[in-house]
């Protein structure tokens, strides 16, 4: 009896392709700076209470997990959004202080640069955000509210400088109370704020400022 040959099948073994493992979460294919500027428009319009978690992942296009690992929990998202704040805000008004002129005109783009800032908006004009915003949260805070008080510091000593200047170059009496018409100053960047947010047209605050320059100078005269 003849037996017959088993056939041999060779099978190919199928070639082995080494995978990466799989990623948890959105990959950071975002721009921090990008998504800070997008959340700091979204605190500026409804404070921090009422800004989501939720509406911070739309509005940056990333998902809460990568939200954490990218900033942190909503608390610190809201301290980076505050101090970019700050931050665009000094880089709007250096140019004012390098810039040779009388103390006068000095104020009034001090002003006017404030009110680009205040009158910005998609819908509203939203006014400050350290004023009509932060404000509400250093009460809670105490960080948050150390921090806006060292606000109030900084744009006093700013204010304190362009009267300084003003009195070296011989513009302004030496007499003159420097902290007192700083913190004055500081005070109608506060009501320009808060009339900004309320709707009040910017041809009426402009003309405010022209009023309360001549005030804060008078001495000059």
């Amino acid at each position: 009896m003849v037996q017959k040959k088993k056939k041999l099948v060779i099978v190919a073994k199928p070639e082995v392709v080494a995978t990466e493992p799989k990623r948890r979460g959105r990959p950071r294919a975002y721009e921090p700076d990008v998504a800070i500027g997008q959340a700091l428009a979204l605190f500026r319009k409804g404070g921090y209470a009422a800004t989501s978690l939720d509406d911070l992942s739309e509005v940056t296009g990333m998902n809460r997990p990568s939200l954490y690992g990218a900033f942190g929990d909503k608390r610190a998202l809201y301290i980076k959004s505050y101090q970019r704040y700050r931050d665009d805000y000094t880089v709007r008004v250096i140019a004012i202080f390098k810039a040779d002129i009388d103390i006068r005109e000095r104020l009034r783009r001090f002003f006017d640069a404030a009110l680009d800032i205040y009158t910005t908006g998609d819908t509203a004009p939203r006014g400050c955000f350290a004023v009509m915003t932060v404000a509400s949260d250093a009460i809670a805070d105490p960080e948050i509210g150390a921090m806006m008080r060292e606000n109030f510091v900084e744009l006093d000593d700013a204010f304190g400088w362009c009267f300084k200047t003003a009195v070296a170059r011989g513009e302004l009496p030496e007499t003159i109370d420097v902290p007192t018409l700083s913190q004055m100053a500081s005070a109608i960047l506060n009501m320009l704020s808060i009339r900004s947010r309320a709707g009040v047209p910017r041809a009426e605050l402009e003309a405010f400022v022209q009023k309360a320059v001549g005030l804060l100078c008078r001495s000059s005269a």
